[in-house]
């Protein structure tokens, strides 16, 4: 009897280990762990913090819903995560996809969060992950090279100080160029030093030679500290273009574009909002679906492509293994409960998830200190954030896309195979649509299939040659 129930107890806990993969790692804590992952984490938040005021930006909405966005996914990615160095957040591809299907407008990017969260989690429940091999590479490349360019164009107005510029990308272009004589010097002069300061810190830190121990204790130092340096810039920057333009405010003049106010305090736990009352009618819950339409399938995929993708990426480089339905899983519950707290739908972040690598993290729990950081930024820091200029924002951004866009993908890709460019023509276009190229890229490899068996019996000749 006491074999039965010690049996029991142990599928009991082995099924609690698959679902709650913290069981499997806490056991083995340990205080050198948690020095490595406070060290990361600390690094991450500084990292995340004016990165989320810029991908609001980006998503079209006021910016503290970038903060609202970065905390829960720390949280939730510590308990049901299996790769110990992704981190969760806002990102350039997810507030892009977020500023086309919620129309700028909180409510809806809410309600998207929500719904895709329900989502990632019934395609975990299901065993539904094969489902992203059908997402092809030149999909991906030409869904990513294409982002990087609307999103990083759409800072240049930023970066210029110019205003009421169309958010529509060949509009956005026209006006860019047409009125670009209305520059305010000041937010160019402020933009180009950040973007010059950003990308000279980015190659200082490519360039930073491994660290030995029998090397002096002084040469260690300078390197931790050109490294930290480096690694912060994001923070070091912002902070840096706020400074210059509070020490304006003071003397009376203000040469740069503000963010302005953000509300201070943390968001609210409440259900995300099922409908949408302005003062001449209620939008109802089936009407912002409606309206929303593709963006429930689009996002949904695009958010686990990216989080899978990158904890493939760093498993392998790291040598440990992932659960594929378990990041579904843990996705969803991001998501779903993020929308509790004001949050639009996250992803995992390449970038911050290699500064969290780099900096020897250990275990999830790293994410519980950049988490702390977030939220208290937004207890008590929010008021610092009137005085940051938007054009050290954009320089931030335009940094943070710029290495996504990849123009070698279309002479490589028309070597192997020119159907592959087809698609990720296709891709670029956004009447076309990501999840078109994910439904062209089915019948592809359904007919390949298809003619591959006929070919065999000589039947007919292939629909797709090689």
């Amino acid at each position: 009897m006491a074999g039965r129930n010690q049996g029991c107890w142990d599928r009991w806990y082995q099924t609690a280990q698959k679902r709650l993969p913290v069981l499997r790692w806490l056991p083995r804590y340990s205080l050198q762990w948690l020095q490595l992952d406070i060290i990361a984490g600390v690094t991450v938040g500084l990292t995340v913090v004016p990165q989320a005021l810029a991908y609001a930006e980006v998503a079209g909405l006021p910016l503290q819903y970038g903060l609202y966005s970065s905390f829960m996914g720390c949280f939730i990615y510590c308990l049901l995560g299996t790769s110990k160095d992704v981190t969760l957040g806002p990102t350039a591809i997810m507030s892009l996809l977020v500023s086309s299907y919620a129309f700028h407008d909180p409510v809806y990017a809410i309600l998207l969060s929500f719904l895709s969260g329900c989502i990632q989690l019934v395609m975990g429940l299901l065993h539904l992950g094969f489902l992203l091999d059908f997402i092809s590479y030149p999909v991906i490349k030409g869904f990513t090279s294409a982002a990087a360019v609307t999103i990083g164009f759409n800072q240049v107005k930023a970066l210029l100080g110019l205003q009421n510029i169309p958010r529509q990308f060949f509009l956005q272009v026209y006006y860019t160029f047409s009125r670009i004589g209305e520059t305010r010097a000041g937010d160019a002069v402020l933009g180009l030093i950040c973007l010059v300061v950003l990308t000279g810190l980015q190659q200082m830190k490519n360039r930073i030679p491994k660290v030995y121990r029998m090397e002096r204790l002084s040469v260690r130092i300078s390197q931790v500290i050109v490294w930290a340096t480096a690694t912060a810039r994001n923070a070091l920057v912002v902070l840096f273009a706020g400074l210059v333009a509070y020490s304006f405010q003071v003397t009376g003049s203000q040469p740069f574009t503000l963010t302005g106010p953000i509300p201070q305090g943390l968001p609210p736990f409440r259900p995300p909002p099922f409908s949408k009352v302005t003062p001449n009618e209620t939008v109802h819950f089936g009407e912002m679906v409606q309206a929303m339409g593709a963006g429930l399938a689009v996002v949904p995929l695009m958010g686990l492509l990216e989080t899978v993708a990158i904890a493939k990426a760093f498993a392998s480089q790291n040598n440990y293994q992932i659960d594929l339905d378990q990041e579904l899983l843990a996705m969803g519950f991001t998501n779903l409960f993020g929308s509790f707290v004001s949050a639009y739908p996250v992803t995992g972040s390449f970038g911050r998830t290699a500064v969290n690598a780099h900096t020897g993290v250990c275990s999830p729990a790293g994410g519980l200190i950049t988490g702390a950081l977030v939220l208290l930024s937004l207890a008590f820091l929010t008021s610092l954030f009137y005085y940051i200029p938007k054009a050290a924002l954009a320089a931030v951004i335009i940094c943070a896309v710029a290495p996504m866009f990849d123009a070698r993908i279309f002479r490589t890709l028309w070597q192997v195979k020119s159907m592959s460019v087809d698609v990720l023509f296709l891709s670029e276009f956004k009447n076309w649509g990501f999840l078109r190229c994910f439904l062209m890229k089915f019948i592809i490899i359904y007919f390949n299939i298809r003619d591959k068996e006929m070919k065999k019996q000589n039947i007919v000749r292939p629909l797709f040659p090689k």
